[in-house]
């Protein structure tokens, strides 16, 4: 009951009827000027699930921290469930927007397990109870129950790409993006990690080079190329265009 709890409650904070997400015309230079985005432009629906994919360098990552705030764009707007992202609109945008970073020791900082998952709740200034359940809920939908008062430290790799999911879920995000959540994994630790994000309700970005994980998890696809989208559409189709996946080396 409590794994249903922690993920049901993904879904519907705040919902609106526009889209999820809409990306219109974003583009985005690094400080030295080197371009990373070009007129991105697409939109989400709720409750959908959408892998990005592109070879190294093809702009993923830098688009994934635009979602939550952590890079603005240079140009172009990205509004989440009707709020416009900007540097005012930072923290409502964050507590909307989960993301899951590629590393989890990015993620996971705190002395135990239940502080790291707690860490959010708490900067929401939720009473130490709700704080508690939450963290109970997350630990049981990710199979991470018993490791509350573990360190992070001494977790495989696959459960700390799990506790880094928990400390997502537990604010309770209706958007939950994730940056290569299967890299770096053993096969068993990569089938758990499949098994959970398609548990999940909420509405779901996956940037990722595994396109196994693609077609288990992802109904859309969308392909970057050199910051730019070059494909968008149908998960089966774009896996089975091989010409298009070669030409921007994805095979």
């Amino acid at each position: 009951r409590h794994g249903m709890s922690c993920r049901g409650s993904a879904l519907g904070v705040g919902m609106t009827h526009g889209p999820a997400i809409a990306i219109d015309r974003v583009s985005y230079a690094y400080p030295d000027g080197a371009a990373a985005l070009h007129g991105i432009a697409f939109e989400l629906a709720h409750g959908e699930r959408v892998a990005i994919i592109g070879a190294n360098g093809a702009g993923k990552s830098t688009l994934l921290l635009h979602l939550n705030g952590l890079i603005l764009p240079t140009s172009g707007t990205i509004t989440v469930e009707g709020i416009r992202l900007e540097r005012a609109s930072r923290r409502d945008i964050r507590r909307r927007v989960g993301l899951v970073f590629q590393n989890p020791d990015d993620q996971l900082f705190c002395p135990t397990v239940f502080d790291d998952i707690a860490f959010g709740p708490r900067n929401m200034g939720l009473d130490e109870n709700e704080v508690a359940a939450r963290v109970r809920a997350c630990l049981t939908s990710v199979g991470l129950d018993g490791a509350e008062n573990k360190c992070a430290f001494h977790l495989s790799q696959g459960q700390k790409r799990r506790a880094a999911i928990a400390t997502v879920l537990a604010m309770r995000p209706a958007i939950v993006v994730l940056d290569e959540p299967t890299s770096n994994l053993d096969p068993r630790g990569r089938k758990d990690a499949i098994a959970l994000l398609r548990q999940l309700s909420a509405t779901m970005i996956v940037a990722t080079h595994d396109l196994p994980l693609v077609n288990a998890l992802c109904p859309r696809t969308i392909l970057l190329s050199q910051g730019r989208v070059a494909a968008d559409g149908p998960t089966a189709a774009i896996l089975a265009d091989t010409a298009l996946l070669e030409s921007h080396n994805m095979l």
